[in-house]
């Protein structure tokens, strides 16, 4: 889920967790793909940010951090906005 921050370069984005396995996730981290948009709604380009995956995990838990992803203002300039359309998820 995302909702607008405070800046057009920034969003903020809630992931849910699940750990459906049987032993507790000890570490990993979240990449996520955030797409600037142009004023007709084109797709400039993406920028990835990595964070550190929120653990321990318990088997079963469920969790649903929420984090402020943003990009270099710059890249957004007055009448643009940003997206975070894709996120991935790499367990250690």
């Amino acid at each position: 889920m995302t909702e607008d921050a405070d800046r057009r370069w920034c969003q903020k984005v809630t992931v849910t967790f699940h750990n459906s396995g049987g032993t507790a996730v000890r570490s990993g981290s979240v990449t996520f793909g955030t797409h600037i948009i142009g004023a007709l709604g084109v797709d400039w380009g993406t920028v990835e940010s990595t964070v550190e995956l929120p653990v321990p995990g318990a088997p079963g838990a469920q969790w649903s951090p929420t984090w402020t992803v943003c990009v270099d203002a710059w890249r957004v300039p007055l009448g643009m906005h940003i997206e975070t359309r894709d996120v991935s998820v790499e367990w250690g």
